[in-house]
């Protein structure tokens, strides 16, 4: 199984969101700079690939499917994206051995985009994860966003993170989200099965995401976690003390995700100790994600201030 958005032919939910802005583009009204905001996890990048995919099949063989919003994984810009040879798409997103998304790839983008297109199709450039934007790479980013074209079409991808105003003032942004229960039937229909039978419930906060849920599920069963019987306290400290964060970057957003359900939880005016710590925490989870801080020390001291009281 892999939730790779790029491959996602089934849009679960966010089909208001998707029909609203399809009318949009058919009308020819969908604005050139849009952001799609919301937590990580939601689907946000796979509504981006439904909308191209619809916008880019449509005079096309096995063109997108609007009334069961489904991809045709025989359609030909389906297939050119996946071989990243579509030239009416950019994808611009963190490479894996980078921590921002560099100015080079800013740069080659704006050479792919003078280039001229091959067919009459408008363009989209894909930017996933903007928070990941350096002050160069945004710099640049909207010397192209400030130029009239409007063939091309920018599709921003915003988790919820901090992101410099002057970017998303020149962007036209969209809220995206999903309730817990909604969050709750897409993992169940990927997974085909009810997550309460792979997780325990104390384990899932009201901002939980599918996303988040598959990767929770992916990395219980690589190291081995019994989540059905795991509490809150177990598996961060099981987490911690196995070092399994270093072996696993991506876990990281969860594990800010569970810390702050663990003070969620815990917090009572009656415990002035956890109310200190809760801020103190917080401002350090904070500043980790910003500034892409090591996390070692973090942890460590989360463990012996907090869990181990």
């Amino acid at each position: 199984m892999n939730l790779t958005p790029s491959i996602q032919l089934n849009l679960f939910e966010h089909k208001k969101t998707f029909e609203d802005l399809s009318k949009l583009y058919q009308n020819d009204k969908l604005p050139n700079k849009i952001i799609l905001s919301g937590e990580k996890g939601i689907g946000k990048s796979t509504l981006a690939y439904h909308l191209i995919n619809y916008a880019l099949s449509e005079d096309e063989d096995y063109s997108y499917d609007y009334e069961n919003n489904s991809i045709n994984p025989n359609n030909k810009s389906y297939k050119l994206i996946q071989n990243k040879s579509n030239p009416n798409f950019h994808l611009i997103d963190i490479l894996q051995e980078k921590k921002n998304i560099d100015i080079n790839q800013i740069r080659d983008l704006i050479i792919q985009l003078k280039k001229s297109s091959f067919n009459k199709k408008k363009r989209f450039v894909l930017i996933d994860n903007i928070e990941f934007l350096n002050t160069n790479s945004i710099n640049a980013l909207l010397k192209i966003l400030e130029e009239p074209n409007e063939d091309i079409i920018f599709i921003l991808i915003h988790n919820n993170r901090r992101v410099l105003s002057t970017l998303k003032s020149r962007c036209l942004s969209f809220k995206v989200y999903l309730t817990k229960d909604q969050s709750i039937k897409v993992i169940n229909q990927i997974f085909e099965k009810d997550i309460n039978s792979i997780i325990n419930n104390k384990l899932l906060d009201y901002y939980i995401t599918p996303g988040k849920l598959y990767k929770i599920k992916k990395f219980s069963e690589e190291y081995q976690l019994d989540l059905i019987n795991l509490n809150l306290n177990q598996f961060l400290k099981t987490i911690f003390r196995d070092n399994i964060y270093k072996k696993d970057r991506s876990i990281s957003e969860i594990i800010y995700s569970f810390i702050e359900l663990y003070f969620r939880n815990n917090i009572s005016i009656k415990n002035i100790n956890i109310l200190k710590s809760y801020h103190f925490f917080l401002e350090k989870i904070n500043n980790t994600k910003i500034y892409n801080l090591d996390e070692e020390t973090l942890y460590m001291e989360l463990e012996d201030k907090v869990l181990n009281e």
